[in-house]
């Protein structure tokens, strides 16, 4: 007698197989984890190794130590690095957010003469290289006289990213998915069109606004060419630069060149790590309420 609790009793097509193509897809995927942590679990276990065990080629510590991480905090000038990527990776974080959003609102939700060739312009911009750009930048910022001051260096750094022509078509096409009726409604019942913008439009595109977010900060947290150029003196560089520089300096000490990237890596993650959420509650919650 079969047992009810047999699976195949259950089950209307016999005993559970694994499709081939399935565990293909999960073997690629697995695969493909594997490849993309292991240089940061390297660089990880490599910083906190001592210097006679980084020429032996073992994966583990044998003998681990956070004698790299305390010389880096110390020694360098790392925290300060630290702090000048974080402010100005930050600032420009909200300043995108803001301005682009505004921008993005603007031409998906009014009507007025040349929108189309001012959105195109916008796009348009897209297509110039970077680095075509530093030159007239850097003139400009020495005509200014920008980097001899504390506000004014900042400033120099972060001015080329306060907005950006990719964060202005993707909050473009997010607020064109928006029903007009409902920003309709707003109006009749008296609200003015920022609070229509930003109590009702931006709440509605957070996915949007989360993913503008990570691109955002990751692009400013890890630019390098143009803080390279544009600031001179050591108190206003940049964690990148700060840690290229390090590299020179440490020459082979790898293991302090690896906590000072292990330490630089902390405040993405955590940004990913906030911002992900953002954008699956925003893809479940985005909608019209009853």
């Amino acid at each position: 007698m079969t047992s009810l609790t047999d699976p195949e009793r259950h089950s209307p097509t016999g005993p559970r197989r694994v499709n081939m193509g399935t565990a293909l897809i999960y073997a690629g995927l697995t695969l493909g984890v594997i490849v993309t942590l292991f240089p940061f679990a390297w660089m990880l276990l490599t910083s906190l190794k001592g210097f006679q065990e980084l020429f032996n080629l073992s994966f583990l510590p044998q003998q681990p130590t956070l004698d790299n991480y305390t010389q880096v905090l110390t020694q360098t000038k790392f925290l300060v690095w630290f702090g000048n990527s974080l402010l100005i990776a930050g600032i420009t974080t909200l300043s995108v957010l803001f301005f682009d959003s505004l921008v993005g609102y603007t031409l998906a939700k009014f009507d007025f003469p040349g929108k189309n060739l001012i959105f195109l312009l916008i796009l348009s911009t897209l297509m110039i290289p970077t680095e075509m750009l530093v030159i007239p930048w850097f003139v400009g910022v020495s005509d200014l006289q920008l980097t001899s001051s504390v506000p004014g260096a900042y400033f120099a750094i972060m001015f080329p990213g306060l907005i950006s022509a990719f964060g202005v078509f993707l909050m473009r096409q997010f607020f064109e998915s928006l029903p007009t009726d409902l920003l309709e409604a707003a109006r009749i019942d008296g609200m003015g069109e920022f609070g229509i913008f930003w109590r009702i439009a931006m709440p509605l595109v957070r996915p949007a606004l989360a993913s503008l977010a990570i691109f955002t900060f990751l692009g400013n947290w890890n630019a390098f060419l143009w803080p390279l150029i544009v600031i001179q003196q050591p108190q206003f560089r940049t964690l990148p630069v700060g840690t290229a520089l390090f590299n020179g300096e440490a020459g082979t000490q790898w293991g302090l060149i690896m906590a000072a990237s292990s330490l630089a890596v902390i405040p993405v993650l955590i940004v990913f790590a906030i911002f992900q959420k953002q954008i699956i509650d925003g893809i479940v919650l985005t909608g019209l309420k009853g």
